[in-house]
């Protein structure tokens, strides 16, 4: 069935979806996405939370069943299967950026895992920089599936496993590599994000360390080269110890939890293999005290105003 879905044309994959009882608007890459999505991966939760939870290597082979470029960091991979699910890319363009409020353009920044604060422009720039960034790595197959489908089917698993040993060498090599300076640039803001909500000394780190982001870029990538790309508890325990020997101001929690948050989203930039579960931890560490802070916040003068009306 995918064989005979990368080859056929829009009224043929109409014909397919009316078939299968399955929406059948939108171009042929629309509608190929989603009839793979619904018929042959249909076991998977497609969902943002859900493309969250799948991991690295699956996630490669899953864009490989749709047909789009397969290769990149974990959250590359993520921002482009979401986007290949969840828009046309016909009509998901630079120009059309220009025409949306803040508000989806917020929303568009939080599904791609950008940054959130700013004016309407800066969201702009970061989902345009998205974009230019996975140009035509999602939403048309590749040609050669489009003209020929599925030309091997028998595999030759020793020369397979040779080729995956050399991609890992090349991966590894290219940890030493520097990361763009759009993606520096979002490691510096999310360094300082919210920084107004914190006192003086926590200001004042935290602007130190963000002069020196281009240096914590260096460090991350020495660590995944000689870790075999690996980023996880003992690298971030790794890197703790060599920033406190540099003498970088640490001592304060919140610090410290946003540096390691900073170093693991410049890790996976550069393709390391993410311990999710730990870095979810962080995260939601520090999203989710503040949103607590403010509802007891809220509550507290919901009883005061009810106190002062009886």
């Amino acid at each position: 069935m995918l064989n005979l879905l990368y080859k056929s044309s829009l009224v043929e994959l109409r014909e397919i979806a009316e078939k299968e009882g399955i929406q059948k608007s939108g171009s042929v890459e629309v509608l190929r996405a989603r009839i793979i999505k619904e018929k042959i991966l249909s076991e998977i939760d497609f969902s943002w939370e859900g493309i969250q939870a799948i991991p690295h290597k699956k996630l490669g082979e899953i864009l490989k069943i749709f047909g789009i470029k397969s290769s990149g960091s974990h959250k590359e991979r993520r921002r482009r299967i979401w986007l290949h699910l969840n828009y046309d890319s016909r009509r998901m363009t630079l120009e059309r950026l220009v025409e949306m409020d803040k508000d989806t353009l917020h929303e568009l920044c939080r599904r791609l895992e950008m940054p959130m604060s700013g004016t309407r422009t800066i969201l702009m720039g970061r989902v345009a920089g998205v974009l230019t960034n996975q140009s035509k790595g999602w939403g048309r197959i590749k040609r050669s599936l489009h003209r020929n489908g599925i030309q091997e089917i028998n595999i030759d698993f020793e020369t397979h496993d040779k080729i995956d040993e050399k991609k890992e060498s090349m991966t590894i090599e290219k940890f030493d590599e520097d990361i763009s300076t759009a993606y520096l640039e979002d490691a510096k803001e999310l360094m300082i994000m919210d920084i107004d909500k914190e006192n003086s000394i926590v200001q004042g780190n935290l602007l130190s360390i963000q002069a020196r982001v281009a240096e914590l870029e260096r460090m991350v990538g020495t660590i995944l080269r000689e870790y075999g790309g690996k980023w996880g508890v003992l690298e971030k325990d790794l890197l703790i110890r060599l920033i406190e020997r540099r003498g970088w101001p640490i001592d304060e929690n919140k610090v410290r939890e946003r540096l390691l948050l900073v170093a693991t989203d410049i890790a996976e930039n550069k393709g390391g293999s993410i311990d999710k579960l730990e870095s979810d931890k962080k995260v939601l560490r520090y999203e989710i005290k503040p949103v607590i802070n403010r509802i007891r916040m809220k509550m507290k003068d919901s009883e005061d105003f009810l106190k002062k009306e009886k």
